[in-house]
C-alpha cells in the first residue's frame, strides 16, 4: 500500500463544466488529489446528469466523469452567484471551463481579468473549434467533431461511415486538457505564475487522426473503411466462430502481423499449407486485396470450433487474438478482476462498482470518492468562504444557490 499523499493535494480546481470533455479532465485531477469544485446550475445542474438513468437511476455519463468532486450550485446570471465564483477564483489554482463560446467572457472571466486578481491561476478553456478563427463560434458536440475531424471517413464499412461508440472527441480533449494542466502546474512551480491553456475538440481529435493524415499525405487516398478489419493488414480483424460457445460469443479478433505468423496460421489453424504459396494470398498486399475470398476460407474453418477452442489454438502458436466481448463480459473480465481494478464508489443511490484510475502508482493511492448529488457541498463551501447561516439562507431563498 502507498503511504504518501496524492501529488495534487492542496491544489484547488474550479470547474465551470458540463457534458464530458472538461468533467473527464477534472475527474482525473481530483483522483490525483486535487480538490475539484464543480459549479452547477441551480435548475438541474450539469445537463449530463439527465442523459439517461441507466446507472440505477443516475446518468451513466455523469457517474463515469464526476466522482471525487464537490458540487456547488450557483446562478451565475445573478450578481450574488457570480460574486461567489469570483471569490473562489481569487485563491484557486486552476480554472477550467467548457461553456459555449464567449460565455465566460460575458461574465468577466477572461484570463487577463482573472490574472490581475490571481496571477498564479491556471486557466484552461476547452472549446469546440478554438477561441479564434472563422469557425470559433460554431456549436460543437462530440459526434459533430467526429465528422469534422474525418473519423467517419475512415470508420465503418464500404457502404457507410460509422461513429465511435464512445465520446471519443470529448475524451481526446479531456485527456489532453488534463495533461496540459499538469504541465502548467509544473511550469508554475518554476516561474511562480499561472498560464492560459486553450484546447479545442477539433484539434484534440485531429491529433488522434495523425496516422490517416500522414497515410493520405500529398493528396494520396485515405485509409479505406474496412469495418472491424485493419485497413492494410490481413487477416487482422473479427472472424465468426462456432455459436455453440459456452459464453455465447461468436466473434474473435485475430491479428496476424507478419509472414511467419501467416504461415503458422495456415499450417496449424487452417490445416492448409497450400494457402501459404497461393498467388492471391502469398503476401500481405495480396491477402489484403483478396480479403473477401480469404475470409470465407477462414470462417469455414473457425465456425466448426468454439471461441475458446480457437483462442487456445491461436495462443499455442503465438498468434495474437482477443475475444469480441460484450459490455457485460467486460464487467467480469478475468484479467481486470485478477488485477483488482474494480472498486466501490458511493453515490446518492448507494454504492456502485467502478474502475479504479488506470495509472497505478506505488507512491500514493488514488483519491477516489463519492459521485456528488446536485449542490451537495454548496452550504459547506459557502461556510468556508465566510457566509453566515442567515446569508446562505437568503441566497437559497433568492435561488442564487
Amino acid at each position: 500500500m502507498a503511504h504518501h499523499t496524492p501529488p495534487l493535494e492542496g491544489i484547488t480546481v474550479i470547474a465551470l463544466e458540463h457534458a464530458i470533455a472538461a468533467p473527464f479532465a477534472t475527474r482525473q485531477l481530483a483522483e490525483l488529489g486535487a480538490r475539484v469544485i464543480k459549479i452547477e446550475r441551480v435548475d438541474g445542474g450539469d445537463f449530463a446528469r439527465h442523459y439517461d438513468a441507466r446507472a440505477r437511476g443516475l446518468s451513466s455519463h455523469f457517474v463515469w466523469t464526476n466522482r471525487s468532486k464537490e458540487s456547488l450550485t450557483l446562478d451565475l446570471k445573478q450578481s450574488a452567484g457570480l460574486e461567489v465564483l469570483n471569490t473562489l477564483l481569487n485563491t484557486a489554482d486552476v480554472f477550467i471551463q467548457n461553456l459555449a463560446p464567449g460565455a465566460t467572457a460575458k461574465m468577466g472571466l477572461e484570463k487577463q481579468t482573472l490574472a490581475t486578481r490571481n496571477p498564479k491561476l491556471i486557466v484552461c478553456d476547452i472549446s469546440g473549434y478554438g477561441n479564434s478563427g472563422p469557425q470559433s463560434s460554431r456549436k460543437a458536440y462530440d459526434l459533430l467533431i467526429q465528422a469534422e475531424a474525418g473519423l467517419l471517413g475512415i470508420t465503418g464499412n464500404v457502404e457507410q461511415g460509422s461513429k465511435s461508440g464512445i465520446s471519443i472527441a470529448d475524451i481526446a480533449a479531456g485527456t489532453q486538457a488534463h495533461a496540459a494542466i499538469l504541465a502548467a502546474l509544473i511550469q508554475r512551480s518554476k516561474t511562480g505564475i499561472g498560464s492560459h491553456i486553450e484546447i479545442s475538440m477539433l484539434e484534440a481529435m485531429t491529433e488522434w487522426m495523425g496516422y490517416p493524415l500522414y497515410y493520405s499525405l500529398d493528396g494520396a487516398s485515405q485509409p479505406p473503411r474496412t469495418g472491424t478489419d485493419h485497413a492494410t493488414i490481413y487477416p487482422y480483424g473479427c472472424f465468426r466462430t462456432g455459436s455453440e460457445s459456452s459464453s455465447g460469443e461468436s466473434e474473435i479478433m485475430i491479428g496476424i502481423q507478419n509472414q511467419r505468423e501467416w504461415e503458422k496460421f495456415c499450417r496449424i489453424i487452417l490445416g492448409d499449407d497450400s494457402l501459404i504459396t497461393a498467388p492471391e494470398y502469398v503476401s500481405n498486399s495480396n491477402r489484403s486485396q483478396n480479403r473477401d475470398s480469404l475470409r470465407i476460407i477462414i470462417e469455414e474453418k473457425l465456425k466448426k470450433l468454439k471461441t475458446e477452442e480457437v483462442i487456445e489454438a491461436l495462443e499455442s502458436c503465438g498468434i495474437a487474438c482477443a475475444k469480441a466481448n460484450t459490455i457485460e463480459e467486460l464487467w467480469q473480465h478475468p484479467q481486470l478482476r485478477a488485477l483488482n481494478r474494480f472498486i466501490e464508489v458511493e453515490t446518492e443511490v448507494g454504492t456502485l462498482e467502478a474502475l479504479a484510475p488506470p495509472g497505478r502508482s506505488d507512491s500514493f493511492d488514488a483519491a477516489v470518492s463519492k459521485v456528488p448529488s446536485l449542490g451537495e457541498h454548496t452550504r459547506t463551501i459557502l461556510g468556508e468562504l465566510g457566509y453566515s447561516d442567515s446569508e446562505i439562507a437568503a441566497l437559497a431563498a433568492a435561488r442564487v444557490i
